[in-house]
């Protein structure tokens, strides 16, 4: 298969890369285990363009003109209801619990996870930002962060802090200091 030209093509590029990474992944789940993971990732192009793509619950929050904006989309199973269960699968909801695909996994959408495959999309939403004086930072973090922090918090905390690493660092503390009980993953990259 011909890789499309990130250049020329930049959206059909990072589908092409979020289709591979999920193919490597379940092609070496008897190395890698047969869990999966969700993902956000940036790519800033010459400090002018951000792209931005996500699935599952790892989310992107830009500081513009002071206040959050969440750029990307949460994957959630009751939104996606539809297709999980065109694909075969189901959406429970149990009292106190969040929607889960097929009763255990809280998103509609990650690499891997070999059991579920059938009824999740590695299919990422994508977005470009044109990178102005009026954004300031952008935040990627995994839900660990987020399920303590709301993203104005979040931004907030790391407008106090000059440094993208010690903002990342004090946003990641926070979260464990809330008692975070999931992964935390965390970076902040600063313009201008």
């Amino acid at each position: 298969m011909i890789q499309p030209n990130f250049w020329k093509d930049p959206e059909a590029a990072i589908r092409s890369a979020y289709s591979s990474t999920d193919k490597f992944i379940l092609d070496n789940s008897m190395q890698l285990g047969p869990g999966g993971s969700t993902a956000v990732t940036a790519i800033v192009v010459d400090g002018k363009d951000l792209w931005v793509a996500n699935i599952g619950d790892s989310r992107a929050v830009v500081c513009e003109r002071g206040s959050a904006n969440q750029i990307t989309v949460d994957h959630e199973p009751h939104a996606e209801r539809r297709r999980i269960e065109k694909q075969g699968g189901f959406v429970t909801t149990l009292p106190g619990d969040v929607p889960r695909v097929n009763g255990q996994l809280a998103v509609a959408r990650a690499f891997g996870d070999q059991s579920l495959k059938a009824h999740l999309s590695s299919e990422p939403d994508v977005r470009h930002v044109p990178i102005d004086s009026t954004i300031d930072f952008v935040i990627l973090a995994s839900d660990g962060l987020w399920k303590v922090m709301k993203n104005e918090e979040a931004v907030n905390l790391a407008k106090s802090v000059k440094d993208p690493q010690a903002a990342a660092k004090l946003l990641t503390t926070e979260a464990l200091a809330r008692k975070s009980k999931d992964d935390i993953s965390c970076i902040v990259i600063r313009f201008g």
